[in-house]
């Protein structure tokens, strides 16, 4: 939300027409643009990033709790893309389902006055990448006796960061955020069981959320031998699929992308292979904003290759669009509907 301050790379250069700089690291720590200069490392940038982050968070607090997150407000959310599309005609019929909801709460007593009807509660997660921010950050609870990195209610360690005897992992396992353990297809089982044991030692529940990234075929091989080693294990975590970071193609203009289509189809992926398991789906993590970008392709409001140039607004990941983001969380939303009703049909048939 106030921007992809740190950014994971596989390479430590960059090169173009023969010249060669280090590479782009994200705005705590460089520039994006091709320039010597730029490049160069700035430890002031990282006050400006957290000014810039706490001064977003200032606003966020503001709308959750002055009664801009209101239910009675539904209907007025996100108005100007839910013209004009079927998944807007989606949602203005939900939203009006829920205003009928509400007027029922009303009659029976629960006034839209109550708090609970005016805020709503909202917590942050971010990468653990940059360690000297993150330490910088991080403060001793003088009631718990326990150190919490203050950047973000929950940390996570990535892909290229999760080694066993690494420094990101040493620091996280110091301390008491909830912590995230970004998974891909190359993530061997019995490591996973020894990285959660690592960070998790006394196995407390909500401590450990495994995000898997690894493509709708892979998920489909490599999910079920991570899901039975930590079932093994008796490890206790929660289990998010991350679609988005596994299908990130390049266009033929150059430009990263996402197709809609390979990132629904990893979503299905993932509640397939959990219910083929026994285990739980326990969430979703998306790369998302409410402006009108074209950066994803695909869609029910197509976006092609050839529209990526026109609002590509990113200097980061691609993200889905919002009318993308939407129609998602209804496709999302009718699984989890059927996957209810099967529950309660097998609960009808086998009742004990």
């Amino acid at each position: 939300m106030a921007g992809q301050f740190a950014k994971p790379r596989s390479g430590a250069f960059e090169e173009k027409d023969g010249v060669k700089l280090p590479i782009y690291r994200g705005d705590n720590v460089n520039g994006d643009a091709f320039d010597q200069k730029v490049r160069v490392p700035d430890p002031e940038r990282m006050i400006r990033a957290y000014s810039q982050s706490a001064a977003t968070l200032n606003l966020l607090r503001a709308f959750a709790t002055g009664g801009y997150a209101a239910m009675q407000r539904v209907s007025q959310w996100n108005l100007d893309f839910t013209q004009h599309s079927e998944q807007g005609d989606r949602y203005l019929e939900l939203a009006h389902r829920i205003d009928e909801a509400l007027g029922f709460m009303g009659a029976a007593g629960l006034t839209m006055d109550h708090p609970i009807m005016q805020t709503t509660e909202f917590w942050t997660s971010h990468e653990c990448l940059l360690l000297p921010y993150e330490q910088t950050l991080t403060r001793l609870d003088s009631t718990s006796g326990l150190y919490y990195d203050c950047s973000a209610h929950m940390l996570w360690v990535g892909e290229r960061t999760r080694q066993l005897d690494g420094a990101h992992v040493e620091f996280l396992r110091g301390v008491a955020n909830p912590l995230g353990i970004k998974v891909s297809d190359k993530m061997d089982p019995n490591e996973l069981v020894k990285l959660i044991d690592i960070l998790n030692p006394q196995n407390k529940p909500g401590r450990i959320t495994v995000i898997t990234r690894m493509g709708a075929e892979n998920m489909r091989i490599k999910l079920p031998h991570l899901i039975r080693a930590v079932r093994r294990a008796g490890q206790i975590v929660t289990w998010v699929s991350d679609p988005m970071h596994g299908n990130t193609i390049k266009a033929p203009c150059g430009l990263k992308t996402r197709p809609f289509d390979a990132i629904m189809a990893e979503v299905k992926a993932f509640f397939d292979v959990h219910e083929q398991e026994g285990s739980h789906a326990g969430g979703i993590h998306l790369e998302m904003t409410g402006q009108n970008v074209t950066e994803c392709i695909g869609g029910s409001r197509t976006v092609t290759f050839d529209d990526l140039g026109s609002r590509y607004h990113t200097h980061c990941d691609p993200r889905l669009n919002a009318s993308q983001s939407l129609e998602l969380a209804f496709i999302i939303s009718a699984r989890l509907r059927k996957s209810r009703i099967d529950q309660i049909r097998i609960r009808a048939i086998f009742p004990q």
